[in-house]
């Protein structure tokens, strides 16, 4: 998807995420159910919701995406493959995997490769995309690009920028820094701090073709207040 396009239609950016600890049930209902009135791209849940969200989403255009290593990404490969082929049995289209942070920053290149390679090997034989969570916010700049690298050599379908449970998320920087490095045909996830229209409209232009957001419903609640003020010959 274009830039263009996704400006003006947001929703197919947004990843529905909840994520906390104590979501319960009756919160990921409400999640589905809205990602179903948005049409958002995914909703985003911890491994434990997801039969119940494809069940609610059956039939829709929404995905169900969930996570696996998360968040600290300091589980065994083996550990994470089984996370990646029990969550896709259960029904999740989508794999979001944080890389083992620790093994980048001490430059065991061979080992994060590996670790995001077996992830991508066992999501793309059932037909599943993934997103490699790299967590910007504990990397230098030279980490992000050698984590770029990494990922767009393991095959991976996406990178990402943050969990959302550092002490910050996405920047613009970030963003931009990152598609630099992947090129255009990779798909590039801005999340963390994605709270506003704006925000994904500054994200969108950075670069990133999708944004991990539990603020979806207000961002879409923007995108109409601003459509509704447009002179109605511009709106159309």
């Amino acid at each position: 998807m274009d830039q263009e396009y996704l400006l003006n239609n947001i929703a197919r950016a947004i990843d529905h995420t909840l994520l906390k600890p104590d979501a319960t049930p009756a919160q990921i209902s409400v999640l589905c159910a809205e990602a179903r009135e948005y049409n958002f791209a995914s909703v985003c849940i911890n491994p434990i919701y997801v039969p119940m969200a494809a069940k609610a989403l059956e039939g829709s255009e929404t995905a169900v995406c969930t996570v696996v290593g998360f968040p600290l990404g300091a589980t065994p490969t083996a550990v994470k493959v089984f996370e990646t082929e029990q969550a896709i049995a259960d029904g999740a289209t989508e794999i979001d995997m944080v890389i083992p942070i620790g093994l980048l920053k001490a430059k065991a290149y061979q080992e994060v490769q590996s670790d995001i390679t077996a992830v991508v090997q066992a999501a793309h034989a059932q037909n599943a995309i993934v997103k490699v969570i790299i967590e910007t916010a504990l990397l230098v700049a030279e980490e992000k690009k050698t984590a770029c690298i990494l990922v767009k050599a393991a095959g991976a379908d996406y990178i990402k920028t943050s969990t959302g449970f550092a002490k910050k998320g996405a920047t613009p920087r970030d963003v931009r820094l990152m598609r630099r490095m992947v090129g255009d045909d990779m798909g590039v996830k801005a999340a963390g701090g994605v709270r506003s229209y704006a925000d994904a409209k500054t994200m969108i232009k950075a670069g990133a073709t999708r944004l991990g957001a539990s603020a979806g419903v207000k961002i879409m609640q923007q995108v109409a207040a601003a459509d509704a003020k447009k002179p109605k010959n511009e709106a159309e």
